[in-house]
């Protein structure tokens, strides 16, 4: 790669860290750039709610550890303020998708929203050529097809694609992951090498948002801050036949494959097969029936291909963890698409991704209706 102005998405973590110490080390004109997303201290005087937690990224340490990384390997860094958008975007799409029953992924659409869009407008603006991330995946133009790639990483234990199938052709083709290649360890014994003290870090685990995971005490405090009531989804618990065996107090409390909190007592263990938002019933049944061969995706996004003109044999994430499982994709509309899995899968969970591979290629990916 010859010489150029590459701005760097440093999050104060040893990830994007370690890109911007290798890049400036290769001879480019780094420009480090973090977005102050989220105030962790603005809802901590809400009941239950801790004031810091260990494990989030876009802390305030975090920036001051971003920081720090820039003035040790010498470039120019810049925080920028995106708590509106952020909010407007990320955080009450959250709140809101939790209110009508669905289980939203709050990292993609940072991704979609933020990171890869006005990130990247802003590196534009400064002169940047191409905005590095320290996400574990890799990009490649295809010369037969004319388009750019998202690819899986080395490191598959790593693999953060799931999380990046939104990014479109314009983003991809001014992005690079130039830790797609690496191992978790030798990114470590890079950042080491570059003499930056945090090269032992600890990954962020958390919802950045979310201090300690319990997204209903923060769906909560967000309300409250805002002066809204929690909307009343109370509701029944049905059996998928329609018998009512018990009552529950808000849809927003419940996950499909949930099995603990429930309320009710049987003699064996359900499970919640379905949340009705619109009829505020949870509907319960044992764990045969969590099983299904059959799902919708809409807000489709193609990233290897420009259109699906006939059904496709993938392999299908419906989950960050979820092992990829065989399916055939076949469009039904522009941006909406009917996935037939080969073998029943578990949980199949409105408001999260569905992403389509071929090998190491993301074929593109969608939400789950």
């Amino acid at each position: 790669m010859s010489t150029k102005t590459i701005a760097v998405a440093m999050s104060g973590g040893v990830d994007s860290s370690a890109v911007a110490a290798m890049l400036r080390a290769e001879g480019h004109n780094v420009v480090g750039l973090t977005m102050q997303l989220w105030n962790q201290r603005r809802l901590a005087e809400h009941e239950g709610m801790p004031e810091s937690v260990q494990g989030r990224c876009c802390s305030l340490d975090d920036v001051y550890d971003a920081r720090r990384v820039a003035e040790t390997i010498g470039i120019p860094y810049y925080v920028v303020n995106q708590e509106d958008r952020f909010e407007r975007d990320v955080v009450r799409p959250f709140v809101q998708e939790y209110l009508s029953g669905r289980t939203p992924i709050p990292c993609s659409l940072c991704n979609n929203h933020l990171k890869f869009d006005q990130l990247l407008i802003l590196a534009q603006q400064i002169g940047a050529e191409l905005l590095a991330t320290g996400h574990y995946a890799r990009v490649e133009f295809d010369e037969v097809s004319g388009r750019w790639l998202l690819m899986r990483p080395v490191d598959v234990a790593k693999d953060q694609t799931y999380f990046l199938f939104g990014l479109t052709q314009e983003q991809l083709s001014k992005t690079i992951f130039p830790l797609g290649g690496m191992m978790k360890p030798e990114v470590r014994e890079l950042a080491r090498r570059h003499g930056l003290a945090l090269a032992d870090k600890p990954d962020s685990q958390e919802i950045c948002f979310v201090p300690g995971g319990d997204y209903k005490n923060f769906i909560d405090a967000y309300l409250a801050e805002n002066g809204e009531a929690l909307p009343d989804t109370a509701g029944e618990l049905v059996t998928s036949d329609g018998q009512v065996i018990g009552e529950h107090q808000g849809i927003h409390n419940f996950t499909v494959g949930q099995r603990k909190g429930l309320g009710i007592a049987t003699g064996s263990p359900l499970y919640v097969l379905e949340i009705k938002g619109d009829q505020r019933q949870v509907v319960v049944g044992n764990q045969e029936a969590l099983y299904s061969k059959t799902l919708r995706v809409h807000k489709l996004n193609l990233i290897s291909v420009d259109t699906l003109d006939e059904p496709m044999t993938v392999e299908i994430k419906i989950r960050h963890r979820h092992q990829a499982a065989t399916a055939t994709i076949e469009m039904t509309a522009q941006d909406e698409a009917i996935v037939t899995f080969s073998d029943p899968q578990r949980a199949i969970t409105p408001g999260q991704a569905a992403v389509f591979y071929k090998d190491e290629v993301v074929v593109g990916g969608g939400w789950i209706a």
